[in-house]
């Protein structure tokens, strides 16, 4: 297998876990399209053409020969200097490291990674907040979190991939598409009655098990395990966490509990005004949860070496 093909095989299978649906992700494609043709000759030069084919913006591949054959990879979930020695290290002792996959993105992807975030718009809509509204609310954050990413010194880890010849790559959003899919239809088909009935779902996964043997276990952050857990809205992907508005309107729209891998202070107290439960699954163990779902699609015959809090799950 080559670094291209775990590459547009990740991207391919984000796509269709997109739970936005492909409509929308196709139309993402479209737009970048457009806006590519629409641009100055001058400007073309500068425009990521990447986005033609993948509209997921943090995920790259950062460095490295595309056809390069990968038998060997070192996957973890924050792959910076530290982990990028890690590799040099093991390719020093006789285990060989082909390429590393990182789930965080770094270098350009980090940069860019607010660039994804409108894909929240199209989530918010389909859980029943109109699209003129969810655009509005995230158009804020999004410029928010561009400001923050742009004192980011995003270039360390593959700089440091590059100059001790390591093919480097990151799998951001369609990871986080496949853990959101995977855990939306999961609480679709059991229909949890309480809150309660959601934490002991996802201590049924062997990712959240694994994790709660060793750091933490998926918890209730706002509301009670007592609670009716009402309509579930599992809320793991799209860049980084939305608006705290967005609370409000998922409230009006009848959510009643929203599963997430993290939450700050002022979004949980959005959340507790507006009587919205929050179960928080746990951030690395999600992230392990969606790269083993979108790796099982994709790194056969692959060996892992399991790193930066990255477990290998198979399910098949």
């Amino acid at each position: 297998m080559k670094i291209k093909d775990i590459y547009e095989k990740a991207v391919k299978r984000g796509m269709e876990l997109d739970p936005r649906g492909m409509e929308e992700v196709k139309a993402d494609l479209a737009r970048a399209k457009r806006e590519y043709d629409g641009i100055k000759d001058k400007d073309k030069p500068y425009f990521d053409v990447e986005r033609l084919k993948n509209p997921y913006s943090d995920t790259r591949i950062l460095f490295g020969d595309p056809d390069k054959d990968v038998k060997r990879v070192i996957v973890g979930i924050d792959m910076e200097i530290g982990e990028v020695l890690l590799a040099d290290r093991l390719n020093q002792t006789g285990g060989a490291i082909d390429l590393i996959v990182a789930h965080h993105p770094e270098g350009r992807p980090m940069a860019m990674l607010y660039d994804v975030m409108g894909m929240q718009s199209g989530i918010l809509e389909k859980y029943g907040v109109p699209i003129n509204v969810a655009e509005d609310i995230m158009e804020e954050r999004i410029r928010e979190v561009e400001r923050r990413l742009m004192s980011v010194n995003h270039t360390r880890a593959v700089d440091a991939a590059r100059l001790l010849n390591i093919p480097f790559m990151c799998v951001h959003t369609p990871s986080d598409n496949a853990v959101t899919t995977y855990l939306q239809t999961l609480f679709d088909e059991k229909k949890p009655t309480l809150v309660s009935d959601i934490t002991d779902i996802l201590m049924e996964i062997p990712e959240y098990k694994q994790t709660a043997n060793e750091v933490v276990r998926p918890g209730v952050v706002c509301g009670s395990e007592k609670r009716r857990a009402g309509k579930v809205f599992v809320d793991m992907t799209g860049g980084t966490g939305g608006s705290k508005k967005a609370f409000e309107k998922l409230a009006i729209a009848g959510v009643g509990t929203i599963v997430g891998m993290h939450i700050g202070d002022d979004h949980r107290k959005e959340a507790e005004k507006h009587h919205i439960n929050v179960v928080i699954a746990g951030h690395i163990s999600s992230d392990t949860l969606g790269l083993n779902l979108l790796f099982d699609n994709i790194l056969k015959g692959v060996d892992v070496v399991q790193a930066s809090g990255f477990r290998r799950i198979e399910r098949s």
